[in-house]
Order: C-alpha cells, then structure tokens, then sequence
C-alpha cells in the first residue's frame, strides 16, 4: 500500500475475505471486529502498518483508532513500529521457544 509490502503481508490476514464495513465500525461493533484479529499470522505487521501511517479508522492488528492513539501518546518516540514490534517478537520468540505472534507487551 503506503511504501512499504503491505501487499505480500495483506495476502495472509484473517481479514482478507472479510466485508470492510466489518471493520469499520463505531462503538460495541468494534469488540466483535477485533474478533477477526485474533490468531491472525500478519497482526503485527497490520498493526505497525496502521501505526507508522497513523492510520485514523478502523480496526488494524486488533487494535481500535482510540487504543492505537493512546498507543501513540504513550510511546512518542518512536519512529518505527515495525522494527519495535518486530524485534518484540523475535525476542518472545528466543526467549519462549515459540513462534506465537505475542509482540504485544512491546506495546505497553
């Protein structure tokens, strides 16, 4: 899409085949919308996608607009989730033996 391969990762997302009215929703919809997130082998590059181009609607890696901007606010400086993230994961990964897509409490 926006410079980066969100082609090649956008090919394994749980959310391919869904209808984009899904996951563009407001309020309780959003729980059952992020629903579609879960187990998704390509949820931290859809989410460091939609963080490093601050992209505003939506639901991108599991995550609402509201809780990817106060993702934002608290971590300020950084100039790309995708390496955050990704280093995230491959640590998990070394330090578990798994290859679980936990890259998650990078966030925190």
């Amino acid at each position: 899409m926006v410079g980066d391969d969100q082609e090649t990762w956008g090919e394994g997302a749980a959310c391919r085949t869904a209808d984009p009215d899904e996951l563009f929703v407001e309020g309780a919809a959003q729980n059952k919308a992020k629903a579609v997130c879960t187990g998704c082998p390509v949820r931290t590059e859809c989410l460091a996608h939609a963080l490093d181009h601050r992209i505003e609607h939506g639901i991108w890696g599991g995550m609402t607009e509201r809780e990817r901007r106060a993702l934002l606010r608290r971590r300020p400086l950084v100039t790309s989730w995708r390496r955050l993230l990704e280093a995230a994961r491959s640590e998990h990964q070394r330090l578990t033996g798994t290859d679980e897509d936990q890259a998650w409490d990078a966030t925190g």
